[in-house]
């Protein structure tokens, strides 16, 4: 199987995974996020578990799919070991301190603990973060510019602290990022 063909059947299973999910700022399926971040990965690497693991950041997180399934479903594309890899992460780069489960702390202090937990992760789900910065902070600076501000200086810290993923992306992300805080000020 070509990595175009592994790269359409998991964004296939992310697609499906995020059901009718919707982006928060039009009316695009949910999907279309993670095959941006994916394809701005893909400028620094082709690395198929970074790859996938891009396509399927966000599916631990916001859907009833965990972990296991999607190791189990990978291992059908890719070796167990890449498929463990991939997974990895994904768990990476879901968020643990959420308010759902941390309903006693606020905004601040939850985004506190998870930056803490950010600066474990490794170099590749770092690298995946930036894209998913980037992403996102096109999309909020334009539609959303009053969240924009709160957002940009979280995901400023985020960058300043992870540094460890690629220098390129990493830059274009906090370039991405002092732009947007410059516009919504």
């Amino acid at each position: 199987m070509t990595t175009t063909e592994i790269l359409e059947k998991v964004t296939d299973f992310g697609d499906k995974a995020h059901g009718n999910q919707l982006r928060k700022y039009a009316p695009d399926r949910y999907m279309v996020h993670p095959v941006r971040v994916m394809q701005k990965r893909r400028t620094v690497s082709d690395d198929i578990t970074v790859l996938t693991a891009a396509l399927l950041h966000d599916v631990i997180e916001d859907t009833p799919v965990n972990r296991q399934e999607i190791e189990n479903y990978l291992s059908t594309l890719i070796s167990p070991e890449l498929a463990r890899k991939a997974t990895e992460l994904v768990v990476d780069l879901s968020d643990v301190y959420v308010k759902e489960s941390y309903p006693s702390l606020n905004r601040r202090q939850r985004k506190t603990k998870e930056l803490e937990r950010l600066k474990e992760i490794h170099p590749d789900a770092q690298t995946i973060k930036y894209a998913d910065i980037l992403d996102n902070t096109q999309e909020i600076v334009v539609k959303n510019p009053a969240f924009a501000r709160v957002y940009l200086r979280e995901v400023k810290e985020v960058l300043q602290n992870l540094t460890q993923g690629n220098s390129e992306l990493h830059k274009e992300a906090l370039e991405a990022v002092n732009a947007g805080l410059n516009q919504v000020r």
